[in-house]
């Protein structure tokens, strides 16, 4: 494989917030640094494996809700999980920790999931960035992404915001979070996690989903797997080519009445800036 194609992760949603099949490479343009880009692989629906880190935030604010949690996130594990995909299960409090590795064995998944335990503190950053880490080091030709289902809160971290940020983009994994706020007011809510948050989505081309109730949960899994199921795969040679170590900006626009969410920036290997 030539390591100098990037490929670019496209989420397309019409004027009523549906993913959008059936667009033509003729309608994706593609930017690097501002420069356009040759669309050189286009890929529909894609069928690339995805590796998938779920997330579970187990702080105790988040303990009255715990049950019904976990028990749509094992739901999401049996609908998203197809062969050749892997998806592993991680909680984290005070502290990350990992408790089913990356596989498709769904019954095993499940049964991790529904072991989250609740403990102190809130390493919301050190999620991201371990999970990135993490899907990262599970090799190429893949979908990486990273599903965290939190209160936004953020006390006990040892990564910084930037340290998180950027483990992502190096990943090339998109960051989808359902936030769960306990309080729908502004005075009682970590908005400035949920601002963190929201900051690595957009960079990463994922999404942030708030339910107004833990009954929508399931619906919003739902809407992250149909998203991951109907994302376009473009793939293209960097003119002029990029020197190593360097971060760079990419922009896709879609020709018609169309949303389109994709990561921001590749880094390009080699060692760090």
């Amino acid at each position: 494989m030539d390591v100098s194609l990037v490929n670019v992760l496209a989420s397309v949603l019409d004027k009523n917030n549906r993913p959008a099949p059936d667009l033509t490479r003729e309608q994706f343009e593609v930017y690097e640094e501002g420069k356009p880009q040759k669309i050189e692989v286009f890929e529909p629906e894609t069928q690339q494996p995805l590796d998938l880190a779920l997330m579970v935030d187990a702080s105790l604010s988040e303990l009255k809700e715990l049950d019904f949690e976990t028990g749509a996130a094992a739901r999401f594990i049996a609908q998203l999980v197809r062969p050749g995909d892997r998806l592993a299960v991680y909680e984290f409090s005070d502290a990350v920790t990992q408790l089913a590795n990356f596989s498709d064995d769904v019954p095993r998944l499940q049964t991790a999931v529904r072991h989250v335990f609740p403990g102190d503190g809130t390493a919301l950053y050190d999620a991201v960035y371990l999970g990135s880490q993490a899907l990262e080091r599970g090799g190429t030709g893949r979908r990486r992404a990273l599903v965290i289902l939190t209160d936004a809160g953020e006390t006990t971290s040892r990564a910084d915001f930037e340290t998180a940020r950027r483990a992502a983009v190096r990943a090339e994994a998109l960051l989808y979070t359902i936030v769960i706020r306990p309080v729908k007011n502004e005075n009682g809510r970590n908005t400035a996690g949920e601002h963190a948050l929201e900051t690595i989505a957009d960079t990463t081309g994922g999404a942030m989903y708030y339910p107004d109730e833990l009954a929508q949960l399931d619906s919003m899994f739902d809407r992250i797997d149909r998203e991951l199921r109907t994302q376009y795969r473009l793939g293209y040679y960097p003119q002029p080519r990029a020197p190593q170590g360097v971060y760079r900006q990419i922009e896709v626009r879609v020709k018609g009445d169309y949303k389109v969410r994709y990561r921001k920036s590749y880094y390009s290997g080699g060692p760090a800036e």
